[in-house]
């Protein structure tokens, strides 16, 4: 389906999630700051255009790999934002140190 929406005339890829689930009790993000291994990818990152959850969406479509996380955060669930920002700034200090 996203693949369709991609190369259609006009189409849009909408990724809809909720921003978190409950399991055991216990509270998690569905945005995250990464994949664990083994996690399988359904959608291609350059097929996911637009994301909304129930605190809002964000159009991914023209952003770079370094933007994206910055966007995916503002629509994350506020219990996980500072968790999710402290990660994506340790993700830039090692992209940008390793060069």
């Amino acid at each position: 389906f996203a693949e369709g929406a991609f190369y259609s005339k006009g189409g849009r890829g909408i990724i809809c999630i909720k921003s978190s689930f409950e399991s055991n009790g216990k509270r998690y993000s569905n945005i995250v700051n990464h994949l664990l291994p083994g996690s399988v990818v359904t959608t291609p990152r350059h097929f996911v255009q637009w994301v909304v959850t129930e605190f809002g969406r964000v159009n991914l479509f023209t952003l770079t790999d370094e933007e994206r996380p910055w966007e995916l955060i503002k629509i994350a669930h506020p219990d996980f934002r500072e968790e999710l920002t402290r990660a994506a700034r340790e993700r830039e200090n090692k992209v940008y140190f390793s060069r």
